[in-house]
């Protein structure tokens, strides 16, 4: 389950809380008792891991498996040109 952060729009209060996906928002401040919350936007809390586009692709330097040295990365898809 996702957390959600909010925030009350009159008393100010901010906290977390872990909700289902299809949960409907929440709108009473626990603090202020005020149907003045709004949910706020906030970054994912998940990294992708393994050999794939980003780690292979994008990465720059010598650093390029992030999930350990022990694998190689994938290799690349043969360019259509040769």
């Amino acid at each position: 389950m996702p957390i959600y952060e909010y925030q009350c729009q009159s008393c100010g209060h901010a906290y977390e809380a872990l909700q289902k996906l299809s949960a409907e928002p929440l709108t009473q401040c626990p603090v202020c008792n005020k149907p003045d919350l709004l949910k706020k936007i906030s970054a994912a809390g998940f990294r992708l891991k393994g050999a794939g586009w980003y780690e292979t692709d994008f990465k720059s330097g010598t650093k390029k498996n992030v999930a350990g040295e022990g694998g190689a990365p994938t290799p690349s898809v043969a360019k259509a040109t040769e």
